[in-house]
């Protein structure tokens, strides 16, 4: 499975997504610059946290006209797999593949914590190998992370069961229905404000966020 990571101006977690795919998976990764127009090499995109074209306007915004979200787009559209993490998250509603969209913390300070998280479906490829009710703790890190979407488009997102992990215990940004991470419809597309990749290696002090990729991958291995 080869992996591509695209990289705007402000990407910092490029490099964080690339050493779990590469170095801990040991699968083919590639660096995407985000003026690239041809992406048909690669299985999985991710796009990572940071703060593309610093954060200007409302963050994703303006990573969303890049050349290679509309090659995103349609990778999103063949049924392949898409995951936003954090800014990822934030490109991925300012794009139209998530519904929703991520606004200022609550309390309009930049959060720097670990948080628990409800593993609310494991049917996912991303999540096959959670148990559903699982409580996982992931890295946060973010000033507009809370998820804000119309009473509509709630309704639509629990009623479809796209709620992929929700906050467990205190809610630290706001986020309705204690959202952390949903997916589209076809459940291909997964974004989320927590860094899966933070908690990929022992050393960082935890490996939840592995089984994500792990899960992909034998997910991917055995439908082929």
């Amino acid at each position: 499975m080869k992996f591509g990571v695209i990289v705007f101006p402000g990407s910092n977690c490029d490099r964080d997504v690339a050493y779990v795919t590469r170095d801990i998976l040991k699968q083919p990764t590639r660096m995407i610059w985000h003026q690239e127009t041809d992406i048909s090499d690669v299985d999985v995109i991710v796009i990572p946290g940071g703060f593309s074209y610093g954060d200007y306007l409302r963050c994703g915004a303006i990573a969303r006209f890049s050349p290679v979200m509309q090659q995103v787009i349609e990778h999103a559209n063949q049924g392949k797999f898409v995951l936003g993490i954090c800014n990822g998250f934030q490109v991925l509603t300012e794009s139209g593949l998530l519904p929703g969209i991520l606004v200022r913390n609550r309390d309009m300070h930049f959060i720097c914590d670990r948080a628990p998280l409800i593993v609310e479906r494991n049917d996912l490829a991303w999540t096959t190998t959670y148990d559903k009710g699982d409580v996982i703790t992931l890295p946060i890190a973010h000033g507009e992370g809370q998820f804000y979407a119309s009473e509509a488009i709630l309704a639509e997102l629990e009623e479809n069961n796209q709620v992929v992990f929700r906050y467990e215990g205190d809610n630290p940004n706001g986020s309705l229905n204690n959202i952390a991470g949903i997916c589209n419809l076809q459940g291909n597309v997964l974004g989320m404000m927590p860094h899966p990749e933070r908690a990929a290696d022992p050393m960082l002090g935890g490996t939840d966020g592995l089984k994500m990729f792990t899960g992909l991958l034998e997910k991917v291995v055995a439908m082929t």
